[in-house]
């Protein structure tokens, strides 16, 4: 890691450095290959312009060999004129003529010919090729380019001697049948001048316009970067979620992210309020237990002679059994809120279970009708306890509020478990469907609390829901029922565990029948007193004008008002279908 940061030590940590060290970088890649084609071309051309002048020399040589005329040593490229049965050069000069001519010709003499050689209609007929000038001591390299002992592209051109007059021969010096050979050399020095010039000019160019284009990029990112700057005071100013940064008017990135922040701040502010709002109603639900424990508990100690100690102590222990069941609730949705997996989870037939509550619940001093029917094993995955702490919370809340009846439906429906817990209560409004199932939500804050219980059992309910993968929702009713309130489970339908023996008998008995044919196989042993009463219908206040809505409902069970730690009797099965 330490490593890591001594390499990168050198990389800019501004983001306008790096915009324009990156586009110096870019820019300084492209001019650098910009110059090499330059350079390449230049010295093309300025090739191609010295070759075409050594070839008008060339031409211009044999023009006047071909007159009889000795050329003359100044030249601009250097040329030698060399003949066969001769050891010395007929001409020389343009440099050449530092060579001592009475040592002999430097450049090759040509092959002898017999026959004048065929010119081309052009009449620009010429050969070249590469050769070494020879370092002889005889070159006297002080009169001016230093020619001896490099390689060098060579352009020449035969004239036969048998072309010319005797005169003509004569007067260059060479026998009548001689072959002559006009050599011209190809200089680049010119070339390679001209090449680092242009060369030098263009790095003088690149290095001002790496600078121009660093300095650009970094004062345009500099510039475009303000309202960025003006975003990241503004939101390093924040102290209240509440507040909120300043969105430019101008629809670009800028305003995107003012936006975003503005809607982060506003999530912020959301879950703050959340949890002012749920540190204030569990301290408000912990402190009325607490001043009723702490006020009998005083009284009794001011007054022990008068004191009901038997009633003393079971309020007291009322009270505490109520903090600990909110203290367990607030733990529970403590453990909900992390989002934890659920660990080791299991099959588990919510149809069965569902059975087992109701034969176990205890339904308050009041005398409650509470059944259970199911169409077979309905299996889901799961955390068992979870499972039936959901359940138990539907029916502590149906059984709170119920008037004389809590029915619970357990079915299979697109791959789904389905449970419905009915009662025929007041029902709940519609504007306050959803309202319900939020913490410490009661229908009637000012009634009271022993009640009304805590308003967590609903929250807890869907939570555990929504852990397994589904959904717990109040189901507005249509009118033609008996009103009350009716919620809705549904899970994620799993595969019957193997070896399940009621899995293997509906197996064997085939499907299902239909629960909406005339037939009823499931006779109620305990038929209802008005037989035009719907045993399903869904709480809706509005379908009963004698009914008014209960000001007292509350979608949660308070624990204190059922005696707790629950019994555990013997199960009671539920009603036999046959």
């Amino acid at each position: 890691m330490n490593a890591n940061k001594r390499r990168r030590r050198w990389w800019p940590r501004s983001v306008r450095a790096r915009a324009a060290l990156a586009a110096a970088l870019t820019a300084a890649i492209v001019l650098t290959g910009m110059g090499w084609w330059v350079h390449q071309e230049v010295y093309r051309q300025s090739l191609s312009v010295a070759e075409e002048k050594a070839r008008n020399d060339l031409f211009a040589l044999v023009d006047q060999l071909k007159q009889g005329d000795v050329p003359g040593p100044r030249r601009s490229a250097p040329y030698e004129v060399v003949a066969t049965g001769r050891a010395t050069a007929v001409a020389s000069g343009g440099g050449m003529e530092a060579f001592d001519r009475s040592a002999g010709h430097v450049l090759p003499s040509p092959p002898a010919l017999s026959a004048p050689v065929p010119e081309m209609t052009d009449g620009w007929d010429y050969a070249y090729r590469p050769l070494r000038i020879p370092d002889r001591p005889d070159y006297d390299s002080g009169s001016g380019q230093d020619l001896a002992g490099r390689t060098y592209r060579v352009l020449y051109n035969d004239i036969w001697a048998g072309q010319l007059t005797p005169e003509q021969a004569a007067a260059l010096g060479v026998r009548p049948d001689a072959t002559l050979r006009a050599y011209v050399v190809l200089i680049p020095d010119t070339s390679e001048e001209i090449a680092a010039a242009i060369d030098d000019m263009l790095l003088r160019a690149g290095l001002a316009g790496l600078l121009l284009i660093g300095a650009v990029a970094y004062f345009t990112v500099r510039i475009a970067l303000r309202p960025v700057e003006a975003v990241r005071r503004l939101t390093a100013s924040v102290t209240d979620p509440r507040e909120r940064v300043t969105v430019p008017a101008t629809a670009h990135e800028i305003t995107a992210l003012a936006d975003t922040i503005n809607a982060t701040l506003q999530r912020l502010d959301h879950a703050a309020a959340q949890q002012r709002r749920f540190v204030a109603d569990a301290a408000h639900e912990l402190r009325s237990p607490l001043t009723t424990l702490l006020t009998s508990l005083e009284v009794a100690l001011a007054y022990p002679e008068r004191t009901d100690w038997p009633a003393t102590a079971t309020t007291a222990a009322r009270q505490t059994r109520r903090l600990q069941a909110l203290a367990e609730d607030l733990l529970l949705l403590a453990r909900l809120d992390t989002g934890a997996p659920t660990t080791d989870p299991e099959t588990v037939d919510l149809s069965a279970l569902a059975s087992q509550l109701s034969g176990q619940h205890l339904l308050s001093a009041r005398k409650l009708d509470l059944t259970c029917v199911g169409t077979g094993p309905a299996y889901v995955r799961g955390d068992r306890d979870q499972l039936e702490r959901l359940l138990r919370n539907l029916l502590d809340n149906a059984a709170r509020h119920a008037a004389h009846r809590v029915q619970v439906t357990v079915r299979g429906e697109d791959e789904q478990v389905v449970v419905t817990v009915h009662d025929d209560g007041p029902g709940v409004p519609a504007e306050d469907a959803e309202r319900i199932f939020e913490r410490f939500v009661r229908l009637d804050d000012a009634r009271s609390r022993d009640q009304g219980g805590t308003g967590l059992g609903l929250a807890i309910a869907r939570d555990l829901a929504h852990r397994h993968g589904g959904t717990l929702t109040f189901v507005a009713g249509d009118g033609d029922g008996d009103g009350g309130a009716c919620f809705e489970l549904r899970l994620p339908q799993a595969p019957a565990p193997d070896g399940d023996p009621a899995h293997d008998a509906d197996a064997a008995l085939g499907p299902d029948p239909d629960p909406n044919s005339d037939s009823d196989p499931d006779p109620d042993p305990d038929p209802d007193p008005n037989p035009d009463s719907d045993p399903d219908a869904v709480s809706n206040p509005d379908s009963d004008p004698d009914r008014t809505p209960d000001p007292n409902y509350d979608p949660d069970p308070d624990p204190a008002a059922v005696p707790a730690p629950y019994p555990d009797p013997a199960p009671t099965p539920a009603p036999d279908p046959k």
